[in-house]
């Protein structure tokens, strides 16, 4: 099978390949719809694309922005939802427009209809041109966590336990009150018309490694994007150094 792997360097490049990659999609298509992902692989890739944005302002009017999942049951203003980190890092540095930047709520009375509100505002859009996805040691891919079925549509799922018992622990959640993510299903996923999955760091080598050249299975989330038409799989040396293709 012959994937899209681009294995970069250093950090910096890192950055700054996965940055551009987001800029030519508008500058490509000024009427794009790019979900982007949120975690401290992004953050200095949002930093980037502002900072160039600043320099060189580019046309964002038209473009819509969205984040591929959302943490529940928190305060939308608590500092690690989803909504939150992306305002501050992107959607205010861009200055877009409220109606163009797309989220699901954190609280709801109905989640299964935020669901449904979530993909059909996506799918009136004319769907997504570019997905931006991270990488969870797990293989996770937004809040589908290992054992989702490949055909899973935007749905409420549970989060993997460290990551809860940090939220839990920052939010003072009570242990009564459940907590989880509302994502964009792997079918979603996999409908995107452009995919860029960044992963860095010797800590995602084992599950990089299980994505690219281990079986496809809902074992591994990931590794479904070995099937997508479109997908680039871009990592630093870190991250792919088990692969056998990088030796």
């Amino acid at each position: 099978m012959n994937l899209n792997v681009t294995i970069v360097e250093n950090e910096q490049a890192f950055d700054c390949l996965a940055a551009w990659r987001i800029i030519g999609e508008i500058l490509h298509n000024p009427r794009a719809v790019i979900g982007l992902s949120t975690g401290q692989t992004t953050k200095n890739i949002h930093a980037i694309i502002s900072d160039i944005y600043k320099q060189y302002p580019f046309d964002v009017s038209h473009v819509t922005l969205f984040g591929v999942d959302e943490v529940t049951y928190v305060p939308r203003e608590y500092e690690g939802a989803c909504y939150t980190m992306l305002k501050r890092q992107l959607i205010d540095t861009l200055g877009i427009k409220e109606e163009n930047f797309i989220m699901p709520p954190t609280l709801s009375d109905d989640f299964e209809n935020e669901c449904r509100l979530f993909q059909a505002v996506l799918e009136d859009r004319g769907g997504i041109d570019l997905q931006v996805l991270g990488l969870g040691t797990n293989g996770h891919l937004g809040f589908n966590q290992p054992d989702t079925p490949f055909e899973s549509e935007t749905w409420l799922s549970a989060m993997d336990e460290i990551l809860e018992a940090r939220i839990r622990k920052e939010t003072k959640t009570p242990p009564e009150k459940q907590l989880g993510g509302l994502t964009l299903g792997i079918k979603n996923i996999m409908h995107a018309r452009k995919i860029v999955l960044v992963a860095k760091g010797s800590s995602k080598a084992g599950i990089v490694k299980k994505m690219l050249e281990g079986p496809v299975t809902t074992n591994v989330p990931a590794s479904i994007l070995q099937l997508h038409p479109n997908c680039e799989f871009i990592l630093d040396k870190a991250s792919a150094e088990l692969l056998q293709s990088s030796t």
